[in-house]
């Protein structure tokens, strides 16, 4: 099935940016069928849809709390997905996943492959 590897994050100040990048592999659709997003879970709280991109370079969706600041961009002949991660806040702290799914569903949580995520410390 679909495998997903995050990486890219890592301790940063405040203010800082960040580029993460999602490596998809096992596809069993050409990747510019799927949709994608980027999620994060801190410790104690719940997990939150931040950034999407639908299918056959769709529309884009973002969270309020990164709208401006953050940026997803597919790279559909290297199967890679990236968020560029800029003004980064230390309330942005959280572990990161990515996320994909033949169906487009924007910033719903309902996507059926799933990454092991990346950290990323903003201090």
């Amino acid at each position: 099935h679909v495998q997903l590897v995050e990486s890219g994050g890592g301790s940063v100040q405040a203010g800082g940016s960040l580029r993460l990048s999602c490596a998809a592999s096992r596809l069993h659709y050409d990747f510019d069928n799927f949709s994608m997003g980027w999620f994060r879970q801190a410790p104690g709280k719940e997990r939150e849809a931040i950034a999407a991109i639908d299918k056959r370079n769709g529309p884009t969706f973002y969270a309020e709390s990164v709208k401006g600041r953050f940026s997803i961009a597919k790279d559909n002949a290297n199967h890679t997905l990236y968020l560029q991660m800029n003004s980064l806040k230390p309330e942005d702290t959280a572990t990161y996943y990515c996320a994909a799914d033949i169906r487009p569903l924007g910033l719903r949580q309902t996507y059926g492959y799933w990454g092991k995520g990346t950290q990323v410390t903003v201090s």
